[in-house]
C-alpha cells in the first residue's frame, strides 16, 4: 500500500516536472520567437531601405545616360544640319553661277544678234543700191541691144541685097561648111571618148572586184567527199563481207552504196552517186569497224541512226549558212537543201563554200555600186541550189534550180540569177550579173578547184591542138593554168579582118570541144617584123 502510493507520488511529481518543463519550454520559444522576429522586421525595413537608395542611384544612373545620349544626338543633328546646309549652299552657289554663265552668254548672243542684225540692215542697204545700179544697167543695155538689133538688121537687108541670098539659106550654107569641117573632129573626139570610157570602166570594174576580193578573203581550200574507207588490217574484209556475204549485202541494201573491196590493200571504197547515202555509209562502216560488231541487226541500226543524225546535221548547216549570210527567213526545204550542198563537189570544190563565198563576194559588189546587198547575198547563196538535188531530178543543175526556186517562190531576182550565172539566158538584173561574176571569181581563184596532173595537162595539151589546127597558125601556148591561150599567126597568111575570125573560131571550137571550168581568153597574135643590119 505505502508502496503503491510512492509510485503514484512519484508519477505525479514526473508529470509535474514535465508540465513545467513543457510551459518552459514553450515561454522560452515564445521568447526565441518573438526576438527573431524583431531581427526580421529590422532586416527587411534595412532591404527596403537599400533598395529604395539602390532604385534611386539607378535611375540617376539611367537620367544621367539619357541625357548623355540626347546630348549626343543633338550633336549628330546640328552636326548634319550643318552638312546639308554647306551642300545646298554650294548647290545654290553652282546653280547661281551657272545662271549667271547662261545669262552672260544669252547677253553675248544678243550682241551677236545686234551686231547682225546691223550688219544685215547694212547689207540690204548696199543691196538696194547695187539693184537700182542694175536696173540702171540693164535699161542702158536694152537700149544697145535695141540698136545693136537694129544695125543687125540693117546689115543683113544690106547682105541680102549684095549676095542675092536669103537668110535661110545662108543660114544653111554656113551649117554645113561648119559641119563638113568638123566632122573629122567629131569623130575623133567620139572615138577618144569611147576610148577613155572603156579604160575608166574597166579601171572602175578592177577596183570593185578587187575591193570586193579584199574584203572577203576566204581559205584557198578545197576539199573532197571521202570515197575510200581504211581498215586496220585485210581480215577486216572477211567480217565486212560476212558469212555467205549476208553483211556486206546488209550494208548495200540499207544504204544504196556499193562497197568495192578488191585487192586495195587495208581500204575499202564506196561508190554511189548520191553523196548523202555515202556519208551514211562512210559513218556507218567506220563504226562497224571500230566496236568490231558486224551483223545485219547492227547495221541496220547503225543506218538508221546516222540517216536521223545527218538529216539534223544538214538542217543545222543549212540554218548556219543562211544566218551567216543574213539573207532572212528562207523555207525550211530550201534550208535543207543548202546543207546538203556540204557533201556535194564540183572539181575538188565543196559546194557549200562556194555558195557561201559566191553569196559574200556578190553581196560586197552589191554594196559597192549601191545595189541591195542583203538580196545579192540570197541570189548568191541559192545559185547553185539545184547541185543539191541533181541525182534525184532530171535536167541540168540550173533547170532543177531554178524549178526550186520557183516552187518555193523566191524573188524573181534571185531565179533569174540561178538561170543565168552560166550563160543559159541572158540576165536580166544587175544582180544576176553579178552573181555570174562572183561564180566565175570563185571557181577560178587559186586553190578554189583541183584536177589530177594528168588531167591538168591533158587538158592544157588538147587546148593547144585545137588552136594548132587552124590555117595560119604558127604556134600557140596555154597560160595561166588554162585560163588564157595565145596564138602567134603567120602574118604572110592571116590578115587583121582574119584575125579577128580566127579568135572567134577558136573560142567557138573551145566552147563545144571541151569542159572547162570557169572562161578562157584567146588572144591571137599577128606581128610582122622587119630587121635590117648596118655595117
Amino acid at each position: 500500500m505505502m508502496g503503491t502510493f510512492l509510485s503514484v507520488q512519484n508519477t505525479v511529481l514526473y508529470i509535474l516536472i514535465a508540465i513545467i518543463a513543457v510551459t518552459l519550454g514553450i515561454g522560452v520559444g515564445i521568447f526565441i520567437i518573438r526576438e527573431h522576429y524583431k531581427k526580421l522586421g529590422k532586416t527587411s525595413n534595412k532591404i527596403i531601405e537599400d533598395a529604395k537608395l539602390l532604385a534611386e542611384e539607378n535611375r540617376k544612373k539611367e537620367v544621367l545616360e539619357t541625357k548623355k545620349e540626347l546630348h549626343l544626338l543633338k550633336q549628330d543633328a546640328e552636326k548634319e544640319i550643318r552638312q546639308l546646309r554647306s551642300e545646298a549652299d554650294k548647290e545654290i552657289k553652282d546653280k547661281r553661277k551657272s545662271a549667271n554663265d547662261l545669262e552672260q552668254k544669252l547677253l553675248q548672243r544678243e550682241e551677236r544678234l545686234d551686231n547682225r542684225s546691223t550688219n544685215l540692215d547694212k547689207r540690204e542697204e548696199t543691196l538696194n543700191q547695187k539693184e537700182q545700179k542694175i536696173d540702171q544697167k540693164k535699161i542702158d543695155l536694152e537700149k544697145q541691144y535695141s540698136k545693136v538689133d537694129e544695125l543687125i538688121e540693117e546689115q543683113n537687108r544690106k547682105l541680102v541685097e549684095i549676095s542675092g541670098l536669103k537668110v535661110e539659106d545662108a543660114k544653111k550654107i554656113i551649117l554645113e561648111r561648119v559641119e563638113e569641117e568638123m566632122s573629122l573632129e567629131i569623130s575623133v573626139a567620139i572615138k577618144e571618148a569611147e576610148e577613155k570610157t572603156k579604160v575608166e570602166s574597166k579601171k572602175k570594174a578592177q577596183a570593185l572586184l578587187a575591193n570586193a576580193i579584199q574584203q572577203y578573203a576566204s581559205e584557198a581550200v578545197a576539199e573532197k567527199t571521202v570515197s575510200v574507207v581504211p581498215l586496220p588490217n585485210d581480215e577486216m574484209k572477211g567480217r565486212i563481207i560476212g558469212r555467205e556475204g549476208r553483211n556486206i549485202r546488209a550494208i548495200e541494201a540499207s544504204t544504196g552504196v556499193d562497197l568495192i573491196i578488191d585487192d586495195t590493200p587495208e581500204a575499202v571504197v564506196l561508190s554511189c552517186f548520191d553523196p548523202i547515202r555515202r556519208e551514211i555509209a562512210r559513218r556507218t562502216l567506220e563504226t562497224l569497224i571500230s566496236d568490231g560488231r558486224i551483223q545485219p541487226s547492227r547495221i541496220e541500226e547503225l543506218v538508221n541512226k546516222y540517216r536521223k543524225e545527218l538529216d539534223t546535221e544538214l538542217r543545222e548547216t543549212g540554218e548556219k549558212a543562211v544566218f551567216e549570210t543574213g539573207i532572212g527567213k528562207v523555207h525550211p526545204e530550201l534550208i535543207k537543201l543548202i546543207g546538203r550542198l556540204k557533201f556535194r563537189t564540183s572539181y575538188g570544190q565543196n559546194a557549200l563554200s562556194h555558195s557561201l563565198e559566191v553569196a559574200y563576194l556578190t553581196g560586197k559588189l552589191a554594196a559597192e555600186i549601191g545595189l541591195n546587198e542583203t538580196l545579192a547575198r540570197r541570189a548568191g547563196l541559192l545559185h547553185d541550189i539545184g547541185k543539191a538535188a541533181d541525182h534525184e531530178m532530171e535536167g541540168s543543175h540550173v533547170e532543177i534550180g531554178v524549178e526550186l526556186a520557183n516552187r518555193y517562190h523566191e524573188n524573181e531576182v534571185v531565179i533569174d540569177a540561178i538561170a543565168s550565172h552560166h550563160g543559159d539566158k541572158e540576165p536580166t538584173s544587175i544582180i544576176a550579173q553579178l552573181v555570174a561574176a562572183a561564180d566565175t571569181l570563185s571557181a577560178a581563184r587559186p586553190g578554189a578547184r583541183s584536177e589530177s596532173l594528168e588531167n591538168y595537162i591533158k587538158r592544157l595539151t588538147q587546148l593547144e591542138d585545137i588552136c594548132n589546127d587552124f590555117k595560119g597558125v604558127d604556134k600557140s601556148y596555154a597560160l595561166q593554168a588554162g585560163r588564157e591561150i595565145r596564138i602567134l599567126v603567120k602574118p604572110e597568111e592571116v590578115d587583121d579582118n582574119t584575125a579577128h575570125k580566127l579568135a572567134r573560131d577558136v573560142r567557138v571550137k573551145i566552147e563545144n570541144t571541151l569542159n572547162y571550168p570557169g572562161t578562157i581568153k584567146v588572144t591571137v597574135i599577128r606581128e610582122i617584123r622587119a630587121q635590117e643590119t648596118a655595117k
